[in-house]
């Protein structure tokens, strides 16, 4: 394990389990968590940081009981520990002002909305995950097999000439 992690936020038991099913194959290089609202999501968050490990991605629906899953992203991005996660809200009831608070004050990195397809969340997951390496981890090789294997190995060329 390489020491990241993808949280996965959604109340709805039946749609989470989905959710950690279909971004499953990404378990061989990130520990993959779940959350059944904000307040969970900030338990799990803490942990991982505990453990030295990085928050890599945030998958958050935007209806959550208590705080919505907006807010929960806004506070992400708000706190230096967490503000480089790659955040996607998915979600099927934000609004349009919802939707704006997200792009411009969570840091909101893309939207899905659901109901997805599988092949469109392997995508997303894959790019998002693929941005968050490149942008902060030093050996990209471990990488290489399960996100988008040409971008890492051209990086990985590019910083060795740099070096």
């Amino acid at each position: 394990m390489n020491g990241l992690v993808i949280l996965c936020v959604e109340d709805e038991v039946e749609v989470r389990n989905a959710i950690v099913r279909d971004v499953e194959p990404f378990a061989q290089i990130c520990r993959i968590d779940e959350a059944e609202d904000a307040a969970d999501a900030r338990e799990a968050v803490s942990q991982c940081l505990d453990a030295g490990e990085q928050l890599a991605l945030v998958l958050c629906d935007h209806m959550l009981p208590g705080e919505s899953g907006v807010d929960f992203l806004v506070a992400l991005n708000d706190d230096a520990r967490t503000r480089l996660a790659r955040k996607v809200l998915v979600t099927g009831q934000a609004g349009l002002e919802d939707t704006i608070k997200a792009v411009n004050r969570a840091g909101l990195d893309h939207y899905i909305a659901k109901p997805w397809s599988k092949e469109d969340l392997h995508a997303i997951v894959r790019e998002q995950l693929t941005n968050y390496v490149l942008d902060n981890v030093a050996d990209l090789l471990p990488f290489v097999s399960v996100l988008d294997g040409a971008r890492l190995l051209n990086a990985q060329r590019d910083r060795g000439r740099h070096e």
